[in-house]
């Protein structure tokens, strides 16, 4: 038989999977520019000095890693896939990971001047601790090492953004900057999506695995969390010390850091739970969007707050 190019047949699935977080990713579709962040303008000209850098540093952060997953993760993530649908699930993920850098950079342009986001950039840029993770997440991606960069990338979806998540969260609980919170809130909940459906493909190839295998890479996997760990810690002390900040979120990262642990069918690590993490980022952490009258100023048809967060258990009644 020659060889020939196979057009994709959305009608004959290999794994139903891919059909439901295809749908539930375009369900979940939005942009950042019908979020009004200039209605935040007033809170943020009431914050102090050192959380305008603190807030700053922290979209700094989390547009290098949403850049190094966009520019990096999802590329070789496809060299490595069981089906053209999941291919196009990672193509979807791969749009959605550059909307939320580029929505940064909207964040960017209401609050801040021209120099101030030159000087936050450089910032970024020059950083140890945030190159540092930057560095070792990319490393992994370029080993090509097809479970070892699903490890990586569940890691930085549904751990390492957590550390700035944290704030516009903890404002949100406080009734502040809630429109600059609702894009993190739109962010997070596409990575809950991101970071299980990645979790499951790593759980699918590693069941393949002999059992001396399996323990090496789940060995190798709990030291790169740990790693990861000590430089986040570091990290969130650099830029929440000077609030007082710090505990507590280190107690929302360690939190999250099981969550991906979970992502990957492995036990927690840490004994942090839910109920040590502050209730107002609790709260805030419902990924349902407030569904603001300000969506109507695009039509009825643009209705984010319908779309209900992916939970803990949708995937595990599908497999």
């Amino acid at each position: 038989m020659s060889d020939f190019y196979q057009a994709i047949n959305w009608n004959n699935l290999e794994d139903l999977i891919d059909k439901l977080t295809w749908e539930k990713l375009v369900e979940q579709f939005w942009t950042d520019t019908r979020i009004p962040v200039s209605n935040d303008l007033n809170d943020w000209r009431e914050l102090s000095p050192e959380e305008k850098d603190m807030i700053a540093k922290v979209f700094a952060g989390l547009t290098l890693l949403d850049t190094l997953q966009s520019q990096d993760g999802m590329s070789v993530m496809k060299d490595s896939v069981r089906t053209q649908h999941e291919e196009a699930v990672f193509n979807n993920i791969e749009f959605m990971e550059s909307m939320h850098a580029k929505s940064y950079s909207s964040i960017f342009s209401t609050l801040n001047t021209k120099e101030e986001i030159e000087a936050i950039f450089d910032w970024a840029h020059s950083n140890d601790l945030l190159q540092n993770k930057a560095l070792k997440i990319n490393e992994i991606y370029q080993s090509r090492h097809p479970l070892k960069i699903k490890v990586a990338s569940v890691f930085l979806e549904s751990f390492l953004f957590y550390s700035g998540f944290f704030a516009p969260l903890y404002y949100l609980g406080n009734s502040k900057m809630t429109n600059t919170a609702e894009i993190i809130k739109l962010i997070l909940r596409d990575e809950s999506v991101h970071g299980t459906y990645i979790g499951y493909k790593f759980q699918l190839g590693y069941n393949e695995l002999d059992e001396a295998d399996q323990e090496d890479l789940k060995n190798w996997a709990y030291q790169l969390l740990y790693d990861l760990y000590e430089n986040e810690m570091e990290y969130a002390s650099t830029i929440y010390d000077q609030l007082g900040w710090t505990d507590k979120v280190g107690t929302f990262m360690r939190y999250n850091a099981n969550k991906a642990l979970q992502n990957l069918g492995f036990d927690p690590f840490f004994p942090d739970t839910a109920e040590d993490v502050d209730p107002l980022v609790m709260n805030g952490i419902s990924t349902g969007t407030s569904n603001h009258d300000f969506f109507s100023q695009v039509g009825n048809g643009y209705r984010l707050g319908m779309v209900e967060a992916m939970s803990d258990d949708d995937y595990t009644q599908w497999l």
